[in-house]
């Protein structure tokens, strides 16, 4: 308990320091040669591993953050001292069941890298495959559960005498960042990813994921194929940059556009380039997913970002999640306008799409809009794709090789729909017909039951009851007469029951009764005079 006091004591203290400071300076009471950012960073780094990866949490943030706050927090570095090599080796041994000689060959005592989650050391397997183990820090998960607890207290404190924070909606964005770390730090989540991915580019000749060790891989701990390379924003790397850059896009519209589901943090540090000329990814902690609606959505607003349409961008933007609520519409569409007014002059080659995206959210940044975490996660991926693509090759056209993309998934996306939509409609056709005679069956015996009829009468209303029963009838009959049409249409396209030549004839049969009761439908209608 008292550990936990003092580790509040702590944490409140820093957060209050920090804000009285950057209140005095924004008042002109103090003058200091640090930024608001740059102190913010350093608190964060005194606060010590948790924060610092809230820190990282925080630099998605770029619909909230400026960009000097952004910056900063992406250099946010990760300065702890590797944990012993005894502790690691226990560590390996409690997660795998087994001792570390009977796993591994060879064992490097000092870690080739270390973080604030975990350390990297190399090792050999007893069949002399090269591997990598991954090992989380002892005790790490429950120190961040702790200081996140403690950081939900104090900043329910602060709240009070600072309450302009409570439109950033402070509280609901630690909880967004901590399950995140939760993920972050569950390894058998990341050998799912990795495994995924794998799969995916099974044979590719330009992409290359380690591969992780089967059976070798648990919550704490992670054995994958040791691989390198140079990294992506190595200087040797960039004679074959364009052809690097249009397989890194290719990569990635796979990615983003089919499976839905990407590699959300390509940094120089996760991208490698290898000998054999293949991209080697790295570190799948940060996965972002996009199902097809919100893929649909992307296509056209980057369609409309492309035919500079504001109108149209507005709506992708709202679709999409970027933008939410009741708006002003001639107001947020004056700001789409100036987006695109900034880019108009430029050839398409320098168009930035992730700064579209920033800007564009931006305009609702203090209006009580939550940005989806898949959006912020695509953001960042598009912002360090933009800049691996440039480095490999400053003339390379992404926007181009985006668009082209983004026009298949809106005609993939619509032939995807009707394609659904039939399906559950054969499904709902099929079994409704096998649960209406249970149905037909209970009703009857509901009313055999009772043993009575009901009967009212209202005198002077016997027209009004003649209209309603005319009424039910010709309803009841257009629904029959819609089920005969969607029947048949089913047995036609199935081929299913006899045949009279090259026609079912019970589709036949089906749309000649379906046809019969139009005609009685519109006969009756057009008697009455009255639809």
């Amino acid at each position: 308990m008292i550990p936990s006091l003092s580790r509040l004591f702590q944490i409140g203290l820093a957060l209050s320091t920090y804000l009285l400071w950057w209140l005095l300076v924004r008042l002109h009471l103090l003058r200091s040669s640090e930024t608001s950012a740059q102190r913010m960073c350093r608190t964060l780094e005194r606060l010590g591993t948790t924060f610092v990866k809230l820190g990282q949490g925080l630099s998605l943030h770029r619909d909230l953050l400026p960009d000097e706050y952004i910056l900063a927090l992406q250099r946010l570095q990760d300065r702890v001292a590797p944990f012993p090599e005894k502790a690691a080796r226990l560590e390996v041994e409690l997660a795998l069941g087994k001792s570390v000689p009977e796993l591994f060959a060879e064992f490097e005592a000092h870690p080739m890298a270390a973080a604030s989650i975990a350390q990297v050391h190399r090792a050999r397997l007893h069949d002399g495959r090269k591997v990598v183990v991954k090992i989380r820090r002892p005790h790490i998960k429950e120190q961040i559960d702790r200081d996140m607890h403690l950081l939900h207290t104090v900043l329910r404190g602060l709240l009070a005498p600072f309450p302009g924070l409570r439109r950033y909606e402070p509280l609901s964005l630690i909880d967004e960042i901590w399950a995140n770390l939760r993920k972050e730090t569950d390894f058998r989540r990341e050998a799912r990813n990795a495994l995924r991915f794998a799969e995916a580019f099974q044979g590719s000749t330009t992409v290359h994921v380690p591969a992780v060790i089967d059976r070798l891989y648990t919550e704490s701990v992670l054995v994958q194929e040791l691989s390198g390379g140079r990294r992506v924003d190595d200087p040797a790397v960039r004679e074959n940059g364009p052809r690097l850059a249009q397989a890194l896009v290719e990569a990635y519209l796979q990615q983003v556009f089919a499976m839905g589901w990407f590699h959300g943090d390509p940094h120089p540090g996760n991208l490698f380039i290898m000998d054999s000329g293949h991209i080697c990814f790295h570190d799948f902690g940060i996965m972002g997913a996009l199902d097809p609606s919100m893929r649909c959505n992307l296509s056209a607003f980057l369609l409309a970002f492309v035919n500079q349409d504001s109108e149209w961008m507005l709506d992708a933007a709202m679709d999409l999640g970027l933008l939410a609520g009741t708006l002003d519409r001639a107001e947020f569409r004056q700001g789409m306008q100036e987006v695109i007014q900034d880019y108009a002059g430029l050839p398409l080659k320098d168009w930035s799409l992730a700064e579209a995206f920033i800007r564009v959210a931006r305009l609702g940044r203090g209006r009580n809009i939550r940005i989806p975490h898949s959006l912020l996660v695509l953001m960042r991926m598009l912002y360090l794709l933009e800049n691996a693509v440039r480095n490999l090759d400053p003339d390379f056209n992404l926007l181009q090789s985006l668009l082209g993309q983004a026009e298949n998934v809106l005609s993939f996306t619509a032939d995807t729909k009707a394609k659904t939509g039939l399906n559950r409609l054969r499904f709902e056709v099929v079994a409704g017909a096998q649960e209406l005679p249970a149905e037909l069956g209970s009703w009857i015996h509901r009313i055999r039951a009772k043993g009575l009829e009901l009967r009212v009468q209202h005198h002077g209303m016997e027209e009004l009851e003649q209209h309603l029963d005319r009424g039910s009838n010709r309803l009841a009959l257009a629904m029959v007469t819609l089920g005969l049409y969607i029947a048949s249409s089913l047995l036609m396209q199935h081929s299913i029951g006899p045949r009279f030549g090259e026609m079912p004839v019970l589709a036949v049969a089906g749309y000649a009764l379906a046809l019969w009761f139009t005609w009685r439908i519109a006969r009756g209608i057009s008697r009455s005079g009255k639809l």
